[in-house]
């Protein structure tokens, strides 16, 4: 599937108003320049190859992902790539979401699982959304990779 609009109509009935909510916060949140297209079969938000033509793990052909929406089976999936080397934003969200979710938060590495519609934190995943720049993106992104490879 190459297309977002594709994607979105072939989602389950029962994430269809989670998904497509969750998707407008990300939309009206996302910072400048971001832009949107299908990558590793979700809808995702990246750096345009002519802002960082270095790519995604030196790939000069895949633009640097930052933020993806999936719907799952089982859950909906929310992955920020940002938060893998920004320990204050990581605890921050967590902090946050502790506040005003009443679930204990399912989390890996980079995705935010949200398996029951009525507690997605959307003015929370909004504000987190809005927390890193493009440019602090590429900044920590270079930072992390570069002290990954020496």
């Amino acid at each position: 599937m190459d297309n977002v609009e594709e994607y979105s109509v072939t989602i389950e009935t029962k994430w269809q108003e989670a998904y497509q909510s969750l998707a407008k916060v990300i939309a009206e949140n996302i910072p400048e320049g971001f832009i949107l297209q299908m990558q590793y079969g979700m809808p995702t938000y990246v750096v345009p190859l002519s802002v960082f033509p270095a790519g995604y793990l030196g790939r000069k052909n895949e633009p640097l992902p930052f933020i993806s929406l999936a719907a799952q089976k089982r859950h909906l999936s929310l992955y920020h790539m940002g938060i893998m080397g920004d320990k204050e934003l990581l605890s921050w969200f967590q902090a946050e979401y502790q506040k005003v979710v009443p679930t204990k938060l399912n989390m890996g590495k980079s995705c935010i699982r949200f398996s029951n519609p009525k507690y997605i934190p959307y003015e929370l995943i909004g504000e987190f959304v809005r927390k890193i720049s493009m440019d602090d993106w590429i900044a920590n992104y270079t930072h992390f990779t570069e002290k990954n490879s020496k």
